[in-house]
């Protein structure tokens, strides 16, 4: 094998540790209803009630940080679990959930009122939804292209109708 081999196939490894560990250290904000966390999900349930979607963000909403933070748990776990070589399509599950996640945090950072700095950090939060959007979209299409086929292949074989 050589280094270059080695390297490549060690960028996954290292690229779904790296989102997962961002996922991760976000839950103790989100799932604690940290000032900062409630500034934001409050940002945008005051820009979405203008729209006329009162409550889309709120603690019992359908995007509530709550919701949010689970789907960004479950991402952390397939990302983890799937560095298992037998399980790889899991790692590209992972990858998927989290490019969901944070195209949407992404979009609401650039195109609502919340902005890229909402907590004046510098923009911190921004970024790291900026480099773990491009770590996401690095492993569905460079590293784990063809478990992501397998998986989605699998995903549609649920919803495909039964061939006699």
């Amino acid at each position: 094998m050589t280094l270059i081999s080695r390297i490549r196939g060690l960028v996954p490894q290292g690229l779904a540790l790296f989102m997962a560990a961002v996922f991760l250290d976000s839950l103790r904000y989100k799932f604690t209803d940290h000032p900062k966390t409630q500034v934001i999900f409050g940002r945008l349930d005051g820009w979405t009630s203008t729209l006329g979607l009162p409550g889309l963000f709120a603690h019992t909403g359908l995007f509530s940080q709550y919701v949010i933070g689970s789907i960004e748990l479950l991402a952390s776990t397939l990302l983890i679990v799937g560095m298992a070589p037998r399980l790889r399509h899991l790692q590209a599950a992972g990858a998927l959930a989290g490019l969901l996640v944070m195209a949407g945090a992404v979009s609401f950072h650039l195109f609502t009122p919340l902005g890229v700095d909402p907590n004046n950090d510098g923009g911190g939060l921004f970024v790291a939804a900026c480099i773990n959007l491009a770590a996401a979209l690095a492993m569905l299409t460079v590293f784990r292209r063809r478990e992501f086929e397998d998986f989605a292949g699998r995903v549609a074989a649920i919803f495909a109708p039964a061939r006699p």
